[in-house]
């Protein structure tokens, strides 16, 4: 039984060990890795290595693996990568592995700084891979340094700016709170949506001559052709779209392309080497056919991948509105509890409020009955002393009556008695006086008592109401409720394919595109408050070719879009000419 041969296959986000046969061909190999991985979107990967010269190479699928050259170790290496790019991430991407692995990709060829992308928008792309990864900013346990051990901007941006770790760190935790709520498959997709608007996106780049030998390059992408100045790979000078193009074709180093217009001279460039011309026309073809594609109705297959697709969002939409209601509940259960414990507290101080005015109208009335009780013995006893006062002038009385009865009878002994008479006189005159006095202060003490009792009849009354008025109630408790290549022999130095457009409509549809920020008020407020936020930490000496030339095109009103829609004026005999005046 053949030995079995050890393959290693790294995706962006895990590695595989697989075995297979010696005679598995490169389709058996592609298809097994994307079985393991539950991965149907096929049409845009490849498994790419690197060969014994060096070169990083597409696996052939219609070839032996092992007739290729692979590097001879054991277990042989592969990495799974997207070769194709969509032209709209939102319209054509469905599953959701698939929209992680492009995520992943384009962030790394990002921060690899492969594609251009200016500081403004690294930031808000980084704020977006923050939530991807970490989900909704939480200060409990998003704690400063969180981001400290993540790679999310470009080396050449944080070279550019007079920023500490620190400093980056808080601008993109900004950021990242801006994007509360957001799912993050949906914050890949947003990462996406942005990012292939950057001039570099999806584009594989290759130095030509024209026929005159000047050094340009040839980008090729999902929407065609495009030719660049040598050292300008941000603004395309000339562009062909695939619908204009019925043939493609190289001859050693030779490459020719037909136009669809049989009355423009052929589009001809030279590659340094062959290989370069069969990577070309195997991204003709392999971009040409997706092209068509997208613009003719979807196969049964993707059909009803999209259906799956959407009843995914759909749950998770709902996922995330349960959540969300969760959420909103918690917080209103916490709420709840919140002002249940401030409104016991406030209770709290009512009732000890209510309690000492209580014990202090109880201290007051003891105090008041002790006052009226010793105003009521003093009464008492101011009246006792009245009546004796009275008994003794009515004995005063009766004794001056006899006295004088006496004087009366004894004339003899009259100087006598008037003596005794006028001293008895003067005694009743001072009782009287006393009596009076008295009677008054009686009197007195009678009108204290009066108003005592009076005032302890308020203060039971007080009292009373205080002790009889009901407790407000306590609130309720809250409720808690995946083309085929086209060598079939490596020696071929000539190759020719037919490009076929019938059956499509509005095959140049892509030129009415506008960018994400152009559509999207609110990034862009995002990238224009990026731009001025990061303007006053900027070095500009440490700008490179690449800034210099984005700083131009914006300053010209240039994008992605516009640029293609004016690389694309006259028709295609005027740009051929063009190219070769180049």
């Amino acid at each position: 039984m053949p030995k079995l041969v050890k393959v290693h296959v790294t995706t962006m986000d895990a590695e595989l060990l697989l075995a297979i046969q010696p005679n598995t061909t490169g389709k058996q190999l592609f298809e097994q890795v994307v079985k393991t991985i539950g991965f149907r979107e096929t049409w845009y990967f490849g498994l790419q290595y690197t060969d014994t010269k060096g070169y990083q190479t597409w696996l052939k699928l219609d070839k032996k693996v092992s007739s290729q050259e692979v590097k001879k170790e054991s277990p042989l290496q592969f990495r799974f990568r997207a070769k194709l790019f969509p032209e709209d991430v939102s319209e054509e991407l469905i599953q959701d592995v698939t929209q992680k692995l492009f995520f992943l990709q384009v962030k790394d060829s990002i921060l690899s700084d492969e594609v251009y992308c200016p500081p403004e928008t690294a930031v808000l792309l980084a704020s977006y891979s923050v939530q991807a990864k970490f989900g909704d900013y939480n200060k409990e346990s998003h704690r400063p340094g969180y981001l400290m051990s993540e790679r999310l901007l470009p080396h050449r941006v944080m070279e550019q700016h007079k920023l500490s770790n620190d400093q980056w760190e808080e601008r993109i935790q900004v950021w990242h709170e801006e994007h509360g709520g957001m799912l993050q498959e949906d914050a890949m997709m947003e990462y996406l949506k942005i990012a292939q608007d950057l001039e570099m996106y999806g584009v594989n780049y290759f130095d030509i001559k024209n026929k005159k030998g000047t050094e340009l390059c040839l980008g090729v992408d999902a929407l065609g052709l495009n030719i660049y100045e040598k050292d300008d790979k941000l603004t395309p000078k000339i562009g062909f779209p695939w619908s204009e193009i019925r043939n493609i074709s190289f001859n050693d180093k030779k490459f020719i392309i037909k136009p669809i217009d049989k009355k423009s001279p052929d589009f001809v460039f030279y590659a340094p080497r062959l290989r370069i011309n069969k990577r070309i026309l195997q991204l003709c073809m392999g971009n040409h056919d997706l092209y068509m594609r997208r613009r003719k109705p979807d196969t049964i297959d993707v059909q009803q991948m999209k259906a799956q697709a959407r009843e995914e969002k759909m749950k998770r939409q709902q996922d995330k509105e349960q959540l969300e209601r969760e959420r909103k509940m918690r917080e209103d259960i916490e709420r709840e509890k919140e002002e249940l414990e401030r409104d016991k507290q406030a209770l709290m101080i009512r009732v000890m409020q209510s309690e000492e005015k209580t014990r202090k109208a109880m201290n007051e009335l003891t105090d008041q009955s002790k006052r009226a009780y010793e105003l009521e013995r003093e009464c008492k006893r101011k009246q006792e002393e009245t009546a004796n006062l009275e008994e003794e002038r009515q004995a005063a009385l009766r004794a001056k009556e006899e006295l004088a009865r006496q004087a009366e009878n004894q004339k003899k002994n009259q100087e006598e008695l008037a003596a005794q008479l006028a001293m008895h006189s003067s005694k009743i005159s001072q009782l009287e006086e006393a009596k009076r006095l008295k009677e008054e202060e009686a009197n007195t003490w009678e009108h204290k008592a009066k108003e005592a009792q009076e005032t302890l009849e308020r203060t039971k009354e007080e009292l009373s109401v205080v002790m009889t008025t009901p407790l407000p109630p306590p609130p309720p408790p809250p409720e808690y409720n995946h083309f085929e290549d086209i060598d079939k022999e490596d020696n071929n130095s000539m190759y020719s394919a037919e490009l076929h457009i019938e059956g499509i409509d509005d095959h140049r549809n892509e030129e009415q595109r506008v960018t994400e920020a152009e559509k999207n008020e609110r990034v862009q407020k995002q990238l224009r408050a990026l731009t001025e936020e990061l303007a006053h930490a900027r070095d500009e000496s440490k700008n490179t070719k690449n800034d210099l030339l984005h700083t131009q095109n914006i300053r010209e009103g240039k994008d992605k879009y516009k640029t293609l829609r004016q690389i694309r004026q006259g028709n295609t005999k005027q740009r051929i000419d063009e190219f070769e005046a180049l």
